[in-house]
This record gives structure tokens, C-alpha cells and sequence, in this order.
């Protein structure tokens, strides 16, 4: 699952995860947040239809991250005045920076699950004191034959748990049907 196998689920259109536009949960969560100043990082960001969302609803520091190239030039060729120093070609294991929220849509999921500790350990490591990662991940049970992986709230929780306080981890309810009761809204602040 390198850069060269996500390329190729690109150029294959394999991408039945992605939406062709933000989720509901995620615009909700979205619309509550009053600072659009805040430095904002969306890893494995795919076509990043949350990231064109917040930046044509006046959030200007929105970065990308993903190991493909194609869903970045895919993104900047629909959102030709974001800038592309914000699209983050690179593997987020190997990121570097500070931001305030990470807003998290189907990348953890996508991850096999001896990298999910590595995960949480990062995104703590990206974020500023008292940062916020946010968003999705799907509940259903584990399977080997991934991506998705799925997997569950008290799963999740022995990965997140060290470095956040949980304060919401609940079956989102504002779902899209084809993922209605697979989907978890989750809101953990770092420690």
C-alpha cells in the first residue's frame, strides 16, 4: 500500500470510498467551527472535497496530505486558487508540522492495523497543545481484506486514549445511506 498502489486505485477509479463531495458529518462539523484561522490538516486527503469545502467557505489554512499524486493534481485542477504549497505530496508518517485541527475522513480506516498506534502517536505529534482531531471512522468489524479495515469504538480507543481526551465518540447520525450505522463522529482533544 505505497504511493504506486493508491496512483493506481486513482487511475482505476477503485475509489468506492470516496463521496464526490464532503460527508454530511464532516459539513456539520464544519459549519460549527467559528475560527477560520485555524491551521488545518486533512491527511490522505484523496480527491479532498472536505478541504474545497472549508477553503470556499473562508478557511485559508487548509494543508493536504496525501502519498498520491493524482487526487492532489485532481483537486488543484477543480480549485485552481487554493495554493499548492498547501497539497502535501508525502507520506504522513514522515510529515512535519503544527496544526490545530486534523480532520480525519476514511485515511485511518485505509491504514492496516499494525500502523493505527503509529497513527495516533503522529497526529498527537502534529498537533498544537490542546488540538483537535476530528471526523470519521467506520464501525463495522475488522477485516483483512482492506482497505477499508473497519473496526470498532472500544478498538479505536485503546489507539487514541494515550494521547487524547475523548469527548465524542458516538454513531454519526447524519450518515450518508449507503453507511448509515457504520460510521462513528468522534471529537478527541490532545492531552
Amino acid at each position: 500500500m505505497n504511493k504506486s498502489y493508491w496512483n493506481n486505485r486513482y487511475r482505476n477509479n477503485q475509489t468506492g470510498w470516496d463521496l464526490g463531495a464532503v460527508s454530511p458529518p464532516i459539513k456539520a462539523f464544519a459549519d460549527g467551527i467559528e475560527d477560520k484561522e485555524l491551521n488545518i490538516l486533512i491527511p490522505g486527503a484523496g480527491n479532498a472535497y472536505e478541504a474545497e469545502y472549508l477553503f470556499k467557505n473562508g478557511f485559508k489554512n487548509v494543508f493536504l496530505c496525501d502519498i498520491a499524486e493524482i487526487p492532489l493534481k485532481s483537486f488543484l485542477d477543480r480549485n485552481p486558487e487554493f495554493p499548492e504549497l498547501q497539497t502535501l505530496h508525502c507520506d504522513y508518517f514522515e510529515l512535519q508540522g503544527s496544526f490545530d485541527l486534523v480532520l480525519e475522513q476514511t485515511f485511518f480506516c485505509a491504514l492496516p492495523v499494525n500502523q493505527r498506534s503509529a497513527y495516533a502517536q503522529k497526529t498527537s505529534e502534529l498537533l498544537r497543545s490542546g488540538g483537535v482531531l476530528a471526523g470519521l471512522l467506520f464501525d463495522f468489524e475488522l477485516k483483512e481484506d482492506g482497505p477499508p479495515y473497519g473496526g470498532s469504538r472500544e478498538e479505536y480507543l485503546t489507539y487514541f486514549s494515550p494521547y487524547f481526551h475523548i469527548e465524542i465518540l458516538e454513531r454519526a447520525y447524519n450518515s450518508i445511506k449507503p453507511r448509515s450505522g457504520n460510521e462513528l463522529f468522534f471529537k478527541f482533544r490532545k492531552k
